[in-house]
């Protein structure tokens, strides 16, 4: 995973996910000086990389309203006034700048970027989620807490049905995307994992790695879209084990894959 944020040397480009409170992730991308930054939560993990690297806070992408994600926003700007602040149009964000909204093409020229905004209600009514390619590098989506390392957020506002639908415009992204997602939840999302498919052998795989790299005091993301399609059970609701377990679970049958989802998640839930 390292390997991969190493790899971002070689095109004028570094990412690097900031540790915030006892387990959040604020996403620092930066290019020539510049930088942006996804749902800072507090405002001293941020500062602190910004004065160590001598870099100027060009933008902040903010991708729901929750208070973790958005609680650094004012203190920022009051050292970078400049900074341009986006967020959600349908939620109430602090200093924003920029209402966003499906589709909307966010251009940072700073770091020579376009951001792609996707609206994905569910962990909030008025999530939203930032695509983006910078040259050279893999596919970037900063995606909040609507997936995790096999997982996805709690459903706080919204439905089942929209967050199968969010995750549905996710997972037709490029398999390559690297997920920036804002938590460290890995270890505790495999555990459980494990209890829906404990027969996957790329989830056992992941869960060994994962292990080794919180054992190493490394984050465990970003991961792939590509290894969540394998692993993340909340993205395999149509795979006839993970449809198995959640029958079992519920006791019941599940008539659509929107009811696999709810009882998964009803499931993580408890766990």
């Amino acid at each position: 995973m390292m390997n991969v944020l190493a790899s971002f040397a070689t095109t004028g480009y570094s990412l690097t996910p900031l540790p915030a409170f006892n387990d959040n992730y604020i996403w620092l991308l930066e290019y020539a000086g510049h930088a942006l930054v996804v749902d800072p939560g507090e405002a001293e993990p941020v500062l602190l990389a910004l004065q160590q690297r001598n870099l100027v806070l060009s933008a902040i992408l903010i991708t729901h309203h929750h208070g973790d994600h958005t609680g650094g926003v004012n203190d920022l700007l009051r050292y970078a006034p400049d900074a341009v602040v986006y967020g959600p149009a349908s939620e109430r964000i602090p200093s924003r700048n920029v209402a966003v909204k499906q589709d909307d093409q966010l251009h940072i020229p700073d770091l020579k970027l376009t951001c792609t905004v996707v609206d994905i209600p569910g962990h909030t009514a008025g999530h939203v989620a930032y695509y983006s390619i910078p040259e050279g590098c893999p596919p970037l989506l900063f995606c909040g807490d609507t997936i995790f390392s096999m997982g996805c957020g709690r459903l706080f506002e919204g439905t089942p049905a929209q967050m199968v639908s969010s995750l549905g415009k996710l997972t037709s992204l490029p398999p390559d995307t690297l997920i920036c997602c804002a938590h460290e939840y890995t270890l505790s999302n495999a555990r459980w994992a494990l209890t829906v498919e404990p027969d996957n052998p790329a989830l056992l795989a992941r869960y060994e790695e994962a292990l080794q790299q919180r054992a190493d005091n490394l984050p465990t993301v970003p991961t792939s879209l590509q290894t969540e399609l394998a692993t993340n059970p909340f993205l395999r609701i149509r795979e006839p084990d993970v449809v198995h377990a959640a029958t079992a679970r519920a006791q019941t049958p599940l008539a659509t894959s929107v009811d696999v989802f709810a009882c998964l998640r009803e499931w993580k839930n408890q766990a």
